[in-house]
């Protein structure tokens, strides 16, 4: 994809498609990690507006590693599957939902080209995700060592789907792409419930356009066959897909619909991508020189820890976009007035 940067086995911003295999590193440690839009019937918003609404946010979601204080309600804790990291997990992931995370995940108030203001979360399934990748990695790397499977890179390890084990993967992976979808839909009803406290909306003044993972496996027919798709930080995009594709902090997003390209496996970017490293943000890119370019943007890095999110840390969106013009066709734009940074 044109957002693609280097990862673990393969790119990030990478689709891979395999036969009787299912490979958990091609998934991702953040399972489900993806994005949610809402549209507004509001035209205007004031400053002060903004300001007041992402400190009631601030209060209702949590960010970084911090949890909720209370466990939370979703009727899909009532079903988790009987899988050992999963009924180990499960009494923590009653905390997480409903919390943002840290990294790249965001909160953002946009307003559109179509003259409308829009929400828009970025996150995934948190710690309740991360143990599920990391437990069936560590199983297909083992797995394939005993076999001596000649795959290119151990990061590529995998489980035959036709296995107690692949099929057990399948199964918390799915649950988990379950959790990290209600994770956002939590957070979006609180932070609509913020705005609408600060202006005066009701329920019909919102208009969700999507809520859709950019971190899974899914079975799909392509080309005759029936594979396992593998999008790590890349969206689905077939020609009748609504999409969401984030810039930085600082840059605008898209509202897409897929143009369902075959070659790409009907996929398109998942965002703008990184263009260097966390660390190498931190050491390289100039505080104030970030911070001018945000112009009136809510949300500015306030020090150079958080550098790694700036906008320079990233490729221009405005060329990732114009790259994939094969595979999306733009809908909507959407330009940042304010943003929570995990």
């Amino acid at each position: 994809m044109p957002d693609s940067h280097q990862g673990y086995g393969m790119p990030i911003g990478g689709v891979l498609a395999t036969e009787q295999v299912i490979i958990p590193n091609a998934v991702g440690v953040d399972i489900g990690c993806g994005m949610v839009a809402v549209k507004t019937t509001l035209k205007d918003i004031t400053r002060e507006q903004i300001i007041d609404t992402m400190k009631i946010i601030r209060k209702t979601v949590p960010v970084g590693f911090n949890h909720q204080e209370e466990e939370q309600e979703w009727d899909g804790f009532d079903r988790a599957p009987n899988i050992e990291v999963i009924q180990k997990n499960i009494k923590s992931a009653r905390k997480q939902i409903g919390t943002l995370g840290g990294g790249n995940h965001f909160i953002e108030i946009q307003k559109g080209n179509d003259g409308h203001i829009w929400l828009m979360i970025h996150s995934g399934s948190r710690n309740f995700g991360l143990q599920t990748a990391n437990e069936y990695h560590k199983k297909a790397k083992s797995l394939c060592q005993k076999w001596q499977s000649d795959i290119p890179d151990p990061d590529l390890s995998f489980l035959p789907m036709d296995e107690s084990v692949g099929r057990e993967y399948r199964e918390a992976m799915e649950y988990a792409l379950e959790f990290a979808r209600a994770n956002r839909a939590l957070m979006m009803e609180r932070t609509k419930s913020a705005l609408a406290e600060v202006v005066s909306l009701s329920s019909t003044d919102f208009e969700e356009f999507a809520n859709i993972h950019h971190n899974y496996a899914a079975m799909e027919n392509h080309y005759g066959k029936n594979v396992m798709v593998h999008r790590k930080g890349a969206t689905l995009a077939t020609d009748s897909t609504i999409g969401i594709i984030p810039g930085s902090m600082g840059t605008s997003s898209y509202i897409v619909k897929g143009l369902g390209n075959k070659e790409s496996f009907n996929s398109c970017s998942h965002g703008a991508g990184r263009k260097m490293g966390r660390n190498h943000a931190r050491r390289t890119l100039n505080l104030a020189e970030e911070q001018e370019k945000m112009g009136d943007i809510i949300g500015k890095p306030r020090s150079v820890d958080q550098l790694d999110e700036a906008p320079g840390a990233y490729k221009d969106i405005v060329s990732v976009m114009a790259n994939q013009t094969d595979l999306v066709e733009i809908l909507i734009k959407l330009t940042p007035l304010a943003v929570i940074k995990g």
